[in-house]
């Protein structure tokens, strides 16, 4: 049976409490980049969701991001200039406070920069493409621009550092730069970072080897480096990548560089491969569901002595006892929002005490952002959260270029 509170140790020596993470999660609550007391508040009251907490991305370079913002005071955290710091030790203090491991994501996000194009700054990607999703043009990076976010990955490494994180997440996810630059569907490049599957795993190889380096110079023996992937992007006919060439991606990442842990971004913990993927016409494409087994056992061959997350609908102790069956660490992020004492009640054996469903009265309690509340309780959330509905009240509203996107209707006044 699943023991939850067995500590694990990393192979740097980094050790964890018990086995459940507190997965990478926007929290909607930065302005111009800085941390606010929401952002703290929210970290302090999930200061024991999990022996690893790791902050939603934090951008590294000026031009990437933020992005799935609306407005000013709705965005995400920035780690570009050493003016961060101070805040951001502000974020690790809160994290670390209950004896966890805090980790920063650091990410570039490319073409879902949308605050930028909201106020009228460029937008960039591997390829300047025209894609009907976006109400913006992407402009192409320079090979010049592609090399000086490679070293921005590694400063903002060396201030996670300064501000006393335990360690960074490389966020090569959930359709971000360094994704943009391994799919074909974004990357048509014919230079030394695209074209081929070979060179489209250029930038991220490199992104890694420099974190890696500014690691061993600057910190402690024990600082955790762990990367997050999406083990395959397949939308209909458009294929960016499948599992087959995610795995030859952690293969080179994990036997060239000694990664710690390698964190599956996926819809459910036992996703098979083209189980989140839908044809044109809407209906299950067999096509890529050529494997039976699920993702995350996979890509156990090609981890290399790196400890494995997974991530996915992970709600109670039935579906948190087979998730640990195939992985090290299970992430566990919704059922974060609403009871950030869900792992501890989980591990207590007070399974009846979990709180599942958002009420006014909860999400106040344990400090769910005004971003957050706002997002979930608008008309539309790309991943729903049980009981949003009773936060309906709460709402203030998006404005600019969320409300063209999601205009309020009359039930929402």
């Amino acid at each position: 049976m699943a023991d939850f509170s067995e500590p694990l140790t990393f192979r740097h020596g980094a050790t964890v409490a018990n086995r459940f993470v507190q997965p990478p999660m926007l929290t909607n609550s930065g302005e111009d980049g800085f941390a606010t007391e929401d952002t703290i508040n929210y970290w302090q009251a999930r200061s024991q969701a999990g022996g690893l907490l790791i902050t939603g991305f934090v951008y590294v370079s000026e031009n990437g991001g933020p992005a799935t913002t609306w407005k000013r005071g709705r965005e995400q955290l920035a780690a570009y200039d050493d003016k961060f710091i101070p805040q951001l030790a502000k974020v690790a203090k809160a994290m670390k406070s209950h004896g966890s491991k805090a980790l920063m994501q650091i990410a570039h996000t490319g073409i879902q920069a949308n605050y930028r194009a909201m106020t009228n700054r460029p937008v960039y990607g591997p390829s300047a493409l025209d894609f009907p999703f976006l109400p913006y043009k992407v402009h192409e990076l320079s090979d010049e621009q592609i090399r000086q976010i490679i070293k921005d990955f590694g400063a903002a490494t060396e201030r996670a550092i300064k501000a006393g994180f335990d360690g960074v997440e490389i966020h090569g996810a959930n359709h971000y730069l360094i994704q943009q630059f391994v799919s074909a569907n974004t990357n048509q490049r014919t230079d030394h970072w695209g074209g081929s599957v070979e060179k489209r795993f250029n930038f991220p190889l490199e992104v890694t080897r420099e974190v890696m380096r500014v690691v061993r110079e600057k910190a402690p023996a024990d600082f955790i480096v762990g990367y997050r992937i999406s083990p395959e992007e397949i939308h209909g006919s458009a294929v960016g990548y499948t599992w087959h060439e995610a795995t030859k991606l952690v293969d080179r990442l994990t036997s060239e560089n000694e990664l710690d842990y390698v964190h599956l971004s996926m819809p459910h913990y036992d996703a098979k491969p083209g189980d989140a993927m839908l044809s044109d016409n809407g209906a299950d494409d067999k096509k890529y569901k050529d494997e039976a087994q699920p993702l995350a056992k996979l890509f156990q061959p090609y981890l290399n002595g790196a400890k494995k997350i997974i991530v996915g609908d992970i709600h109670d102790r039935q579906s948190a006892t087979a998730a640990m069956e195939m992985s090290d660490l299970i992430a566990v992020g919704r059922e974060n929002l609403i009871d950030p004492l869900f792992a501890q009640k989980l591990m207590s054996g007070k399974d009846e005490e979990i709180i599942t469903e958002a009420t006014v009265d909860q999400v106040q309690k344990t400090h769910l952002t005004r971003g957050l509340i706002d997002t979930y309780s608008g008309p539309e959330a790309a991943i729903p959260l049980p009981g949003a509905a009773n936060l309906k009240p709460l709402h203030e509203g998006f404005g600019g270029w969320m409300e063209m996107n999601y205009p309020e209707n009359d039930e929402m006044k």
